[in-house]
């Protein structure tokens, strides 16, 4: 990808956004994106930003769609970023390849949704009072937009409120959650450099821990119900 965004603005297109930009329009849905991680992305050859003369780097709207796809990718499915690669790569090249685990990263690259606050409650068939108590829980986070992720658990929350179990319920998963966290958090840790690709790749393979606990925690809890349905 060449050009600046002099340059593309004047050809008629949408002008390109520094990186500063890129995560003002991301952070939001993915607060964890930092400089560090995009460098990280584009070292990873899953995003290639044009560069200005001076070599700032410059995003097109197609490259954040694409941001996007890794991210969320990454946080749904907890995929390496390896095979979010390799699928991409099948997609440029006209494949519709399926990938394990996952919904298509097609689906995603046909437009990542963005859904405002009364968006989201309309979709996922909820009240604005059950959002807010989902955000009281730290069930869900206080935000103007809203991704895929986040309807999916607001709609799983419309039909727990249906049988009379409440966000307040479930405030011991944010704290279980967390423990699990600093569980990851300590493990990583050795291989966890101070430079800023050493980061994203710890990163990433806490993003893999997360999978395997996520699980663990399904089968654990379908054990326990099993128990208790006899």
């Amino acid at each position: 990808m060449a050009g600046t965004a002099a340059s593309t603005h004047a050809s008629g297109q949408a002008p390109l956004l520094g990186i500063g930009q890129v995560l003002a329009r991301l952070q939001p849905e993915f607060p964890e994106l930092t400089p560090s991680k995009l460098r990280f992305l584009e070292e990873q050859r899953l995003v290639a930003p044009a560069r200005t003369a001076s070599g700032y780097r410059k995003f097109s709207n197609a490259d954040v769609e694409r941001i996007t796809v890794v991210l969320s990718m990454q946080r749904d499915h907890y995929l390496p970023l390896k095979v979010i690669r390799t699928h991409l790569e099948a997609i440029d090249a006209g494949e519709t390849p399926a990938l394990p685990g996952a919904t298509s990263a097609a689906a995603f690259l046909a437009g990542a949704r963005r859904l405002r606050r009364d968006e989201l409650i309309a979709q996922a068939g909820a009240t604005a009072s059950l959002l807010d108590d989902a955000v009281s829980a730290s069930l869900l986070p206080a935000s103007d937009l809203y991704g895929d992720e986040a309807l999916a658990t607001l709609r799983a929350l419309v039909a727990l409120r249906s049988v009379g179990i409440e966000p307040r319920h479930l405030r011991g998963m944010r704290a279980a959650a967390e423990r699990e966290a600093a569980l990851i958090e300590h493990a990583i840790a050795p291989s966890r450099r101070s430079d800023a690709a050493g980061k994203a790749r710890a990163a990433e393979r806490g993003l893999e821990l997360a999978g395997h606990l996520d699980a663990v925690h399904a089968s654990v809890l379908r054990s326990a119900f099993s128990r208790l349905a006899r």
